[in-house]
């Protein structure tokens, strides 16, 4: 692979690199903060508008229905931290897990709102005037408006590939129904009135708004303009097995940092910095082997396939690093098993490339599924690094030709206690692959004996 062959123009890190290990309980803390500050944003609206004075009551239905709009209007604020890419939110739990809270609370969100609405509708329908939102209050109408810019959220979100929209237009189509249904919502908010009519609880709002407008002026005005400043130049492609080809990336500027290996970074090339069209992609090497980055993309339809063309001397901008499926987060480990399927080798590949640049003694088992197996990416460099670690390399071949001795069909739970031994259940178990995969995978483990703190998963897909 290209990233293991850097050019000689670029400086090495190599001898110098410190592996960046988390001790597990300042992530706990960090963790534990986070969800807090969340709980936070979401009852602030609750607490400010108790301490702030008495609250004109409708009976029980109104009040229920005015707690669950702000409850939603305060999950509404939150979605947007949640996906700014904001590293202090990211790292105690990967931006994979992020952003599929991101989407559960976006259901909640919504359901929230709906509840609000319907609650109205039965028991206070007056106070929703007329429907037409040509003769409605401006106030009214706007709420109606953030109420269906959020229901085209959740509908183009679920059944994206289903209504065939192309990522990029489907981003575009989010960010733009996201910040319209938010400002509509506060304005809905600040022009009822009912519950903003004393500073306090004009406070939060402002504030709510302020916050609003700062992440989104930092993910889409700030972060761009800095990416701008520090450009990347593909100075390779290269094709690999499996359709996959290896991009590598040499900075023009300040090279990636605090950057461990099996996190990855959102990938622009040939494209503007404040383009939409960008890609999450594993950084396929370790950061013993930089500056220079290498990520292998798959051509899976969409953006990927043009980017696998990508032609050498392309200038590219790279957003990272991000996630926590490291080694680094499992400094005290005796061992490691990893488990791939396809292209999630890229992540496995990426941490033993770390392994094997610092000498580490430990045992690595890797256990690879491939439908065939001219398909089993970087299957030589996997074999040449079976000379530099302690690593148990099982090929699991779907389709194998006549003279293949290997394993045969599958990774499930039968070739997984065959290969496998009862020492191993106390390793970190990382994962990457299709979600059927994991979602086969994750219960045999379990059977086996590997508790659930063991198995570190990287969801494949985040949109």
């Amino acid at each position: 692979m290209v990233s293991s062959h850097l050019s000689d123009r670029q400086p090495s890190v190599a001898d110098t690199h410190q592996p960046l290990h988390d001790r597990p309980s300042a992530v706990w803390l960090h963790a534990t903060a986070i969800i807090a500050l969340g709980l936070l944003a979401v009852a602030a609206p609750f607490v400010v508008i108790r301490l702030s004075g008495p609250v004109a009551t409708g009976g029980l239905t109104w009040d229920f229905s005015m707690g669950l709009g702000f409850g939603a209007l305060g999950l509404a604020v939150l979605q947007f931290v949640l996906t700014g890419r904001l590293r202090w939110v990211t790292h105690p739990f990967g931006a994979d897990i992020v952003y599929l809270t991101h989407r559960y609370l976006s259901y909640g969100a919504v359901a929230l709102m709906l509840a609000h609405f319907g609650l109205l509708y039965v028991f206070h329908e007056p106070a929703l005037g007329v429907l037409n939102p040509f003769e409605a209050r401006w106030e009214l109408t706007a709420g109606r408006v953030a109420l269906v810019c959020f229901l085209g959220l959740i509908v183009t979100s679920q059944f994206r590939k289903l209504l065939r929209l192309r990522y990029e237009l489907w981003r575009g189509l989010h960010l733009t129904l996201a910040i319209v249904g938010m400002i509509a919502a506060i304005a809905h908010v600040l022009g009822v009135g009912a519950l903003t009519d004393t500073p306090q609880k004009r406070a939060l709002w402002l504030g709510a708004v302020l916050g609003f407008m700062a992440v989104l002026a930092f993910t889409h005005g700030m972060r761009p303009w800095l990416q701008r400043r520090n450009p990347w130049r593909v100075v390779a492609n290269t094709p690999e097995r499996g359709g996959v080809h290896t991009l590598e990336l040499a900075p023009q500027g300040r090279a990636l940092t605090r950057w461990k290996p099996g996190q990855f970074a959102w990938l622009k090339v040939a494209r503007s910095p404040f383009s939409l069209t960008e890609h999450p992609f594993t950084i396929s090497t370790a950061p013993e082997k930089g500056p220079n980055l290498s990520f292998s993309i798959k051509p899976l339809g969409d953006h990927s396939d043009a980017l696998a063309q990508t032609p050498v001397g392309a200038v590219a901008y790279v957003d990272g690093p991000y996630g926590a499926f490291s080694v680094d987060r499992m400094a005290g480990a005796e061992g490691f098993v990893m488990i791939a399927g396809g292209v999630g080798i890229t992540p496995i590949l990426s941490n033993l490339h770390a392994l094997e640049a610092r000498g580490d003694p430990r045992p690595v088992i890797v256990i690879y599924g491939s439908p065939t197996l001219d398909e089993a990416s970087f299957r030589e460099e996997l074999a040449d690094m079976k000379t530099r670690l302690n690593l148990t390399l099982v090929h699991v071949i779907d389709s194998p030709p006549e003279d293949w001795s290997g394993a045969r069909g599958k990774v499930d739970g039968d070739l997984l206690r065959a290969h496998l031994p009862a020492g191993t259940r106390h390793w970190p178990h990382l994962m990457c692959g299709p979600g059927p995969m994991l979602d086969a995978l994750r219960p045999e483990l379990r059977a086996m004996g590997v508790p659930m703190r063991h198995i570190d998963y990287e969801i494949f897909e985040m949109v």
